[in-house]
């Protein structure tokens, strides 16, 4: 049967009119530098073994607003960095996210990907998984060729610690009994790590003083758990086309996230006792999903998770302060409200 997602309510976010044209902003500002890290992707995608550049490639253009790499662009642009460093290491940023998304994919045995086939639907588990370790392969060569052991260390650190994210979140995947701490941490760990390496490898390699570089990962950080839980409610909330996966997959593969915990927490005995059988016993029939939304939107899941999500967005332009304002650093502000504002 059909799954009616839960409709979304307006953002609570001090901003107005906040759009996609935040971030068509930024590109515009970085347009250059995102150009020749576009053509750095595509060279160091290159191998004499086909199937490498032709599964890297599938899921290359799959689309994605390229965040990540874009963060390390602009954040070297606003610390007034006028080398070359930051093309390689936003490809190399690129490479270590790709290369999770495809051993998530096959962790999660997800068949799509932002609207198209996942990479291990169409070449299989194997190919996309030993890829997926090419990438980051590729990834460490780029660090190395920078030549900073700093660099090193900050995308080195970022990379263990995804890793430790995505088997942390293993560890909680049909646990009830996990906190919303420790779900935080989860998301810290997966997603919001490489958002702050980003954005502080911009400030390391323009040598700006600490104060600035810190600010520069805290804005990352904080960007990166903004962004994460509104993915995490979009799973709810979405129609198929606009999420770029199946509504409910997380449901459905027994993942805890935050529209979960509020709607258990906030549940009577029966309802509990629904998510119990759902998500820690994993027994689910087809009208499961439809009950859960239903759930969902009674306890008002989703505009609680939002809300989380606007709160770390306002930390997120906090950090900026300490950085003298420019063009890029307002729509560096504008990217943090665009990120949940996202969800309408």
């Amino acid at each position: 049967m059909g799954v009616t997602a839960i409709p979304l309510e307006p953002v609570p976010t001090a901003q107005t009119g906040a759009s996609e044209d935040s971030l068509n902003a930024l590109v515009g500002l970085v347009a250059a530098d995102l150009e020749a890290c576009n053509r750095t992707i595509v060279a160091r995608m290159d191998s004499p073994v086909a199937l490498i550049p032709q599964l890297a490639a599938h899921i290359v253009a799959a689309g994605g607003k390229r965040l990540r790499p874009l963060l390390t662009l602009a954040a070297a642009r606003l610390c007034g960095y006028q080398g070359g460093r930051h093309v390689e290491l936003a490809a190399c940023v690129e490479f270590i996210h790709t290369a999770t998304l495809l051993h998530d994919d096959v962790v999660d045995e997800s068949l799509l990907r932002r609207g198209l086939a996942s990479a291990n639907a169409v070449f299989g588990n194997k190919a996309s998984v030993l890829v997926g370790d090419f990438l980051f392969a590729r990834a460490f060569q780029l660090m190395v060729d920078d030549g900073s052991l700093k660099v090193l260390g900050i995308l080195s650190h970022a990379a263990a610690t995804i890793a430790e994210g995505e088997v942390l979140q293993l560890a909680t995947q049909n646990d009830l009994s996990t906190s919303e701490a420790r779900y935080l941490d989860v998301i810290k760990g997966k997603t919001a790590a490489l958002f702050a390496a980003a954005c502080q490898v911009g400030a390391v390699i323009s040598h700006r003083p600490q104060a600035e570089e810190d600010a520069l990962s805290a804005y990352g950080m904080s960007l990166g758990m903004a962004f994460q839980l509104v993915d995490d409610a979009l799973d709810y909330s979405a129609d198929q086309a606009k999420l770029g996966k199946t509504v409910g997959d997380d449901f459905r593969e027994g993942k805890f996230t935050l529209p979960i915990l509020v709607a258990y927490q906030a549940g009577d005995a029966s309802e509990r006792a629904f998510w119990q059988r759902t998500i820690e016993q994993s027994e689910q029939t087809d009208d499961d999903l439809d009950h859960a939304l239903l759930l969902m939107e009674r306890h008002r899941a989703i505009p609680a998770t939002l809300a989380r999500a606007a709160g770390f967005a306002s930390d997120a332009k906090a950090a900026l302060a300490v950085v003298p304002d420019s063009p890029i650093r307002q729509a560096l502000m504008d990217v943090a409200d665009y990120t949940v504002i996202r969800a309408r």
